[in-house]
């Protein structure tokens, strides 16, 4: 379930001719929201500048229209400050000579964390468990006689100085911005009061606003409370915050209890990972995913074991392994269920090739599960027999997303090439970006392989750079395999991507079509598919005829 938010809103002139405050609230569509988050902000004009109202209104149309455009490679604070920079430019040449100045505080509500920019002198506080607490500082001069006068402010400044503040959200607990013509009246502990007797969120604003004008404020007054009513899924950028925070888990031992999860025994363990069968309280098996000890200062491999949590979360589904909502961890891990059966690789190395049927109802499982992955923007660039698990509850997971890839958040080294040799496509080995085309070419290679046995370019090992000349033909080792499938094969593997499958879905229709469907490939002359072949039988026929015309020369 993803955060679940209350919100109300009230704004009155009071004694003024014009309302200079403006409020704004978005609560976009579930999937914008799970990736911005929701936007609430509260903007009070300067009525001693050319137009505070236009300032105030225009900063957060400007923000609610914009925020949502900025690409998902920046971080929230990172997209309020570039937005907030170039409204204050624009405040700065469009006031006709006049400052136009507004004081604003935005505040985004995604996953389980807040971000608060702020800045002059509206007021932030949380309110949770009767507590009433301020995060906002008010940037206004301490002297006497001017503690009305903002030091900062939008528009005020070439260089705006935005306050930052983010944390993590609590069940329950509130945030309410005020405008100065609230809090500078009412105070903090008439204001803790109407929260406490209004835990209606409508009467609440409402009271605000009115209890401020009734105590003689002179100025608008403006409120907007957020309730959390349910909290969200960690983000990935959320989860990223945690790694300056989270140590390694110690080395654990069977019989041990972790965190709430019981020990049974280590796995696996390599110079990457660190991996724990464990119990929930229920006794049902999990797997506990870390990393070894020599690596608990390496930001990158912590990035990275996060990153496949958070891959694994968002493709959650019949086809990947679940992975578990730990609310309360303290160190840096993640918990997936065990499942119990063997990886199509165990099943080759005791069964050998996969009968044609079997392996027919595979490769659609297969492509169905590549497929959801792209919709999703996550390439998976390790797929292969030995990260294919199929269970004994029949189904088939993709497992390991230590290696996936989504474009504009994941970063590689220079130098990094990742997948397993024998399954990476021939572009990646030149240095092209990953695309989805490159999981397909490993899920034929991964296709072709349980079919035969071999691999249709041969076995290609580590640190090696192949020449990739022209694909074996599964049909040489399966004479049983129909043409219109060692075709499909043929262009699942072919050297130049764009002759491959475009998407798993195009690959998809065609294995469940069949032979109904005429495929798009031409005929590959004998030459190609067996050039050892045609070479011998020319130089043999040219040896018959070199010795036939010796023999007439000699003899005839």
């Amino acid at each position: 379930m993803g955060l679940q938010l209350s919100y109300a809103e009230a704004s009155a002139t009071g004694p003024r001719e014009e309302n200079q405050d403006a409020l704004r609230l978005v609560t976009p569509a579930p999937a914008l929201a799970a990736s911005k988050g929701y936007l609430f902000a509260i903007a009070d004009g300067v009525s001693q500048c050319a137009d505070g109202g236009l300032a105030a209104r225009s900063t957060l149309q400007a923000l609610a229209l914009d925020y949502y455009a900025t690409p998902q490679t920046w971080g929230v604070a990172q997209a309020l400050e570039r937005l907030l920079l170039a409204q204050n430019r624009w405040l700065q040449a469009n006031g006709g000579g006049q400052p136009l100045l507004t004081t604003v505080s935005a505040l985004v509500m995604r996953g389980r964390r807040f971000t608060l920019a702020h800045v002059g002198d509206c007021r932030v506080y949380r309110w949770h468990a009767d507590r009433l607490q301020r995060v906002s500082e008010d940037h206004v001069w301490d002297q006497p006689g001017m503690q009305h006068v903002l030091k900062r402010a939008l528009g005020l400044d070439q260089h705006l100085v935005l306050d930052f503040l983010d944390g993590e959200l609590q069940l329950d607990e509130s945030f309410v911005l005020l405008s100065d013509g609230v809090w500078a009246v009412l105070g903090d502990t008439a204001i803790a009061a109407i929260l406490r007797d209004q835990p209606d969120l409508e009467s609440a604003a409402q009271t605000l606003v009115n209890a401020a004008h009734l105590a003689g404020s002179q100025d608008n007054a403006s409120a907007l409370l957020v309730r959390v009513d349910a909290l969200g899924e960690t983000n990935i950028g959320d989860a990223l915050i945690h790694l300056q925070q989270w140590p390694l888990p110690p080395a654990l031992k069977p019989g041990q209890l972790f965190e709430g999860w019981q020990v049974e025994a280590i796995l696996g363990q390599s110079q990457q990972s660190l991996l724990y069968r464990v119990r929930d309280i229920q006794q049902q098996p999990w797997l506990l995913k870390t990393l070894p000890g020599h690596l608990h200062d390496d930001h990158l491999a912590g990035q990275a074991l996060l990153s496949e949590e958070w891959f694994l979360k968002r493709v959650a589904g019949r086809h990947f392994p679940e992975v578990h909502s730990v609310s309360q961890r303290q160190h840096l891990y993640y918990v997936m269920r065990e499942y119990s059966g063997s990886t199509l690789a165990e099943l080759l190395d005791r069964a050998g090739p996969l009968p044609l049927v079997q392996w027919q109802e595979l490769a659609e499982r297969l492509l169905r599960a590549v497929g959801m992955l792209h919709r999703r923007q996550i390439l998976h660039r390790d797929i292969k027999p030995e990260n294919l698990l199929l269970g004994d509850d029949g189904e088939l997971r993709l497992l390991d997303f230590g290696l996936a890839y989504c474009p504009g958040l994941s970063e590689d080294q220079p130098s990094a090439l990742p997948g397993t040799p024998s399954y990476i496509a021939p572009e990646a080995f030149r240095g092209d970006a990953p695309t989805p085309r490159q999981d397909l070419y490993a899920a034929g290679v991964t296709l072709f392989y349980l079919l035969t046995g071999h691999y249709p370019y041969g076995e290609i090992e580590a640190f090696q750079r192949p020449r990739f000349g022209v694909p074996v033909s599964a049909s040489r080792y399966r004479p049983d395999l129909p043409q219109w499938l060692a075709q499909s094969l043929e262009r699942a593997v072919a050297v130049d991507p764009q002759q491959r499958f475009e998407t798993a879905e195009e690959w998809l229709l065609l294995l469940e079509q069949g032979e109904r469907t005429s495929l798009n490939v031409r005929p590959r002359p004998l030459l190609e598919r067996e050039p050892l072949k045609v070479w011998r039988t020319l130089a043999l026929g040219s040896l018959l005829v070199n010795l036939v015309v010796l023999y007439w020369v000699f003899h005839g």
